[in-house]
């Protein structure tokens, strides 16, 4: 088993955290966060993700995680530290890239420049192909000098969705790593041992690019999905069946994933993800005119969600909007769809009241919780319980999750915009 130091404890580094301890390893977590470091070291989880607080609990029990704001000295002995700090989008489209360079900094002056055995320093954080090369590379190496040999640096891009991200952890769809020279890893190798799942050893760009590669692809296909939805919805075609023959072709379309018309794409990955493939197509030269519609024909959908909820409602009309968060069992509200659509709503003038069992406003935490109140000043006040739910009386239901059935309500108020049939 190894020491491992996972730097950023949000939903990415919080759930590999919790699943190295699962397998056995001493984990040490480091976050600039001083709350969340003492609510994980309690054994609880500042975010929602199903199956990952018992994780917690259980590894603190057993004496496997500690959580500290200040890895210092601690990583003498740390077989493997793992980035995971946040690259949100920058006012270009780009990836902020300071996170990674201050993390990269600090683990530079905390290498001991005599270790027998390199700190492999595994980075997961979605970054432009180049960086480990032109940006982290540099910083080790103005820090360690000749020593530079104390480390070695390897891109290891994470393939998880949030609400499923430990199952995905242990059941990936692949492996991807990158390393200077395409070769093999011994920590690393150590690391996913007990993972069945094709491999690929790359050097740096290659594995740098393969998320942005993912991420595009899928907003593609939601947005296709989308576009496909609302031509059948004006021409009076059941998109249902339509979809339902398209995904029957799993040797030329492949699967149906992403493709079902409904939702629009949201989350702390695909529009960041998009802006930022968007950035670097026009910063090389590239005429990338499908991606670059990606985000506009997105926005599209979200407006068009909101005239085909509210078409028959009157100003002022008592809304429910059952799932605020992008994404059933999870409290991640960045960049949500449904967030839109809720300030859409107030600003139209409707009353509005929000169920999502997943979200705690005192719980919400970094990004997360600058973007719920900066588009949502007024979370708190919007948010209703169970038992305001199961009492109030509601002129409409919007449901952005499938959750209305399971639940005491008028069904014939819902509007599933999940189900554009």
């Amino acid at each position: 088993m190894m020491k491992i130091a996972v730097f950023g404890l949000g939903y990415v580094g919080l759930t590999a955290a919790g699943c190295l301890t699962k397998e056995g390893h001493q984990v040490i977590g480091v976050d600039i966060s001083n709350d969340k470091v003492n609510e994980i070291n309690k054994g609880l989880s500042p975010i929602k993700e199903p199956g990952l607080e018992d994780l917690l609990k259980t590894a603190i029990d057993n004496n496997l995680l500690h959580c500290t704001t200040n890895a210092g000295e601690k990583l003498g002995d740390v077989d493997l530290a793992i980035v995971c700090v946040g690259t949100p989008s920058g006012p270009d489209g780009s990836h902020n890239m300071s996170y990674i360079a201050e993390v990269s900094r600090q683990i530079a002056s905390s290498v001991d420049r005599t270790r027998k055995t390199p700190l492999t320093v595994a980075y997961r954080s979605t970054i432009r192909p180049g960086t480990i090369e032109e940006l982290i590379l540099p910083i080790f190496a103005g820090v360690l000098g000749p020593d530079i040999g104390a480390v070695q640096l390897v891109y290891n891009p994470e393939f998880l969705r949030e609400a499923l991200a430990i199952k995905d952890y242990f059941n990936p769809p692949k492996i991807v790593i990158g390393t200077a020279d395409g070769s093999p890893n011994i920590h690393m190798d150590e690391l996913n041992k007990n993972i069945q799942a094709p491999v690929f050893y790359t050097k740096f760009r290659e594995a740098e690019f393969t998320k942005f590669v993912d991420n595009s692809f899928h907003a593609v296909k939601v947005a296709f999905a989308n576009e496909i939805g609302r031509i059948c919805m004006q021409l009076d075609i059941s998109a249902a069946t339509v979809h339902k023959i398209f995904v029957s072709d799993t040797k030329l379309n492949i699967s149906p994933y992403y493709t079902r018309p409904g939702g629009p794409f949201g989350g702390s990955c695909l529009p960041k993800d998009v802006r930022a493939l968007q950035y670097i197509a026009s910063d090389v030269g590239a005429h990338t005119h499908l991606i670059d519609s990606l985000l506009r024909t997105n926005e599209a959908h979200k407006h068009f969600l909101f005239e085909h909820c509210t078409r028959t409602l009157e100003k002022g009309s008592h809304v429910l909007l059952l799932g605020l968060a992008f994404k059933s069992d999870s409290d991640d509200l960045r960049e949500s769809p449904n967030v839109d659509l809720a300030r859409k709503l107030m600003q139209a003038g409707f009353k509005l009241s929000v169920y999502d069992p997943s979200l705690r406003p005192n719980h919400l935490v970094g990004q997360n919780l600058g973007y719920a109140y900066s588009h949502l000043p007024g979370l708190s006040n919007i948010l209703i319980g169970l038992e305001e739910l199961e009492k109030g009386s509601f002129d409409a239901i919007v449901d952005t999750n499938g959750s209305a059935p399971a639940l005491s309500l008028d069904q014939s108020k819902v509007v599933n915009i999940h189900a554009i049939a």
